[in-house]
């Protein structure tokens, strides 16, 4: 499943991992995180910890301008989920310096990822280049997450079900990118990791060991493959992130980045009638909500997103998909709604 090289990134699972990060980060070390993850891990640390960095924003010039300020260290360590792994990436990419991934719940693959997801705008862009030293998954730590935070992990990975048929209708509709040429090779190899977490859905929803180990191992594939394809998304990303994007830009919320990813998998599914029922009963049984009240947004945002899809992607740039095509309509929404509710009742 795993390639060999630098792209699969070193990954360390095991207990009490996050106690030894002080004991090897370079002195002084600076400790990137949340607030209100803060008071939890703070004790693990040592007086060699020169500052920690709160992410407050992803927006590009606020964050520069943070990371600007900040003391002279030798070391980043990334001590969160998606939002601050990204920003440790970003500051050790900007500093040049080594870093450290301890993500504690595994939300999505941003640690297994060589760039940070940065918002311009409010748009998302990648950029940066940084690879861990390892990323260390502490069982105790992602299992102490609440679980909806590990489950929706499984967005990044079910979404290579959408973006392979979006990369295939874009070879098919003479739409694709000259520098990406559909490749069956590359869509065969996510797959077998799709099958692989697939197989593994009860483990994921249990957050177990195996489940833990399936979800992480799943997500360094499609973190780190990005880079390995020659910076080609094709094979792990469609309009399921589109959607996701769209949403956070229209609302200008902030979510748990798999159940909107989930959602746009479902809803994109339908588009290109393509297993939807059987992608909306994965999601289920992995245990994510995708109902919009469960992530603080309402239907109603939902269908504005949608209406306003093909205008979002061909004002961004982004690539063709079944989104350029699609007409939207409200029955289309409100028989998606109607399943939805129904499944997650």
């Amino acid at each position: 499943m795993m390639a060999d090289d630098a792209s699969s990134f070193n990954t360390i699972f095991g207990r009490g991992l996050i106690g030894e990060l002080r004991h090897i980060a370079h002195r002084p070390y600076l400790v990137v995180t949340m607030a209100d993850l803060w008071p939890r891990f703070a004790p693990h640390f040592d007086e060699h910890l020169a500052a920690v960095h709160f992410v407050e924003t992803l927006e590009h010039d606020a964050l520069a301008h943070a990371v600007d300020q900040l003391p002279a260290v030798n070391a980043v360590v990334g001590l969160g989920g998606g939002q601050a792994v990204d920003v440790a990436k970003f500051v050790a990419w900007r500093r040049r310096l080594p870093l450290f991934q301890a993500p504690t719940s595994l939300t999505v693959d941003a640690p297994w990822g060589h760039r940070a997801a940065i918002r311009f705008g409010g748009h998302v862009r990648y950029i940066g280049w940084a690879i861990p030293q390892a990323v260390y998954v502490d069982y105790d730590v992602i299992q102490s997450a609440p679980a909806l935070l590990n489950r929706s992990g499984i967005g990044d990975i079910l979404c290579y079900h959408t973006a392979h048929f979006d990369w295939r209708l874009a070879h098919e509709r003479g739409r694709g990118e000259t520098r990406w040429p559909y490749d069956e090779a590359l869509v065969a190899e996510a797959q077998a990791v799709l099958e692989q977490v697939w197989a593994r859905l009860p483990d994921i929803y249990a957050v177990n060991a195996a489940g833990i180990r399936a979800l992480a191992n799943g997500l360094r594939y499609g973190g780190g493959t990005y880079h390995a394809a020659g910076w080609n998304p094709r094979h792990v990303e469609g309009v399921e992130h589109f959607f996701f994007y769209a949403l956070e830009y229209l609302t200008g919320k902030k979510f748990i980045h798999g159940q909107p990813v989930c959602l746009g998998v479902y809803l994109g599914s339908l588009m290109q009638e393509n297993r939807a029922e059987e992608m909306l009963a994965a999601i289920r049984r992995a245990g994510v909500d995708i109902r919009p009240a469960a992530m603080g947004v309402t239907w109603d945002e939902v269908a504005a997103t949608l209406h306003r899809l093909r205008r979002y992607v061909t004002e961004n740039g982004l690539w063709y998909t079944v989104a350029n095509e699609f007409a939207v309509t409200d029955s289309f929404i409100a028989h998606a709604r109607a399943r939805i509710e129904a499944v997650f009742a």
